[in-house]
């Protein structure tokens, strides 16, 4: 039998490749003669440039940039025949930060500006930016500040600051971008402001409670007014996948990248379904399988292209807040949670092991028994 193991990061806990191998063990547990094929995945958050890296070759620039603090962490990004691929999250993301300092309305995208100018600067002319996993919710303020715009207040001091600023001059940023093809390969579609912009869905998952989430929103209503519309007369603030990274989203679509979905762009370069074609069964994941999952993650990407092809496709998730309905009309054939199997503490605690077991458990219920005949 052919398995085709192709997870997202378990956020916080493991990287793709990481479950993509405990998944694997798990299986060949059961089943050690069969063919299990890893094909790890990142829809621009973590691990997008590393996956990319491993199909497409070219070289790792790896430089000094702006952490979520304004400190300094070490990045890299991918450059290839005058291409980057930056994945923002090495410069503003989540893990960046220690929960107990996650505080979205004082974290700065600055260091994806900086990614972004380096990649100029070595003659890139067309760059991919990669978007999830992020700690800020600035709405790509210190993003462009990096590039060069002008305020009378700071940019890269978070998203609560916004609210500060009188004036605001991006002529230095759109200068700097001037004829360079931007891509914003998204993870969500979500719009900058409102019920389900940057701040009320990202805010809480980034440490804002709800005084801080009405805060942001309101900072970032103030900075949408003040940056208006692009030159093209369109509205950023409204466009899907603006509210993408706190907003970072926006930030570049403000200064004119175009917007494709993260999943599919990766799953088109890395040829994913040649190998969902050649396996018998397909199996993703991530931390948690909810309502977000269905917007242009990793396992939506998955499910959907297995089941254009029919095959049948197995999702093992940290948590899973999806009812088997929703799994249904998603393409995915059935759902295993960790934290159901093993409790909260225990997966947190020792993932790689809980997530081997699962698998084990997947691999009982799926598998080929002895003497299965496989039919014409």
């Amino acid at each position: 039998m052919r398995v085709l193991v192709s997870p997202d990061c378990f956020t916080g806990t493991l990287s793709a490749v990481e479950a993509a191998t405990a998944i694997r063990a798990g299986w060949l547990q059961v089943h050690p003669a069969d063919d299990v094929v890893l094909a790890p995945l990142s829809d621009g958050g973590p691990g997008f440039v590393g996956g990319l890296h491993e199909v497409l070759g070219g070289e790792l620039i790896s430089i000094i940039v702006s952490d979520p603090f304004g400190g300094k962490t070490p990045a890299q990004y991918l450059l290839r025949d005058k291409q980057a691929w930056i994945e923002s999250a090495q410069a503003c993301g989540l893990h960046l930060i220690a929960p107990a300092d996650r505080d979205p309305r004082i974290t700065t995208t600055f260091g994806v500006g900086e990614l972004i100018a380096d990649a100029i600067n070595r003659g890139a002319i067309k760059i991919v930016v990669g978007l999830g996993g992020s700690g800020t919710n600035d709405a790509g303020a210190g993003m462009l500040a990096a590039l060069g715009a002008i305020s009378d207040a700071r940019l890269d001091s978070g998203g609560a600051a916004l609210k500060q600023l009188a004036t605001l001059d991006l002529t230095p940023a759109l200068s700097k971008v001037a004829g360079i093809e931007l891509i914003v390969a998204s993870d969500v579609d979500n719009p900058l402001l409102g019920l389900r912009g940057a701040s009320a869905v990202f805010g809480p998952q980034k440490g804002a409670d709800d005084f801080a989430v009405m805060e942001l929103e309101g900072a970032l209503e103030h900075f949408s007014k003040l940056c208006g519309r692009r030159t093209d007369g369109k509205d950023p603030a409204v466009a899907l996948g603006a509210g993408a990274a706190g907003g970072l989203g926006f930030g570049l679509l403000l200064i004119g990248a175009t917007r494709v979905a993260g999943i599919e762009t990766v799953l088109e370069i890395v040829n994913l379904d040649l190998e969902i074609d050649k396996a018998d069964l397909v199996i993703t994941g991530e931390g948690r399988l909810d309502d977000q999952s269905l917007h242009g993650k990793v396992i939506a990407g998955v499910a959907k292209h297995a089941s254009q092809l029919g095959k049948p496709c197995v999702v093992i998730a940290g948590e899973v807040r999806l009812g088997k309905r929703e799994c249904a009309n998603a393409g995915i054939d059935s759902a295993y949670s960790m934290t159901e199997f093993a409790g909260l503490e225990r997966s947190l605690a020792n993932p790689t092991q809980v997530l081997t077991e699962v698998s084990a458990r997947v691999a009982q219920s799926w598998g080929r028994r002895p003497g299965f005949a496989e039919s014409d």
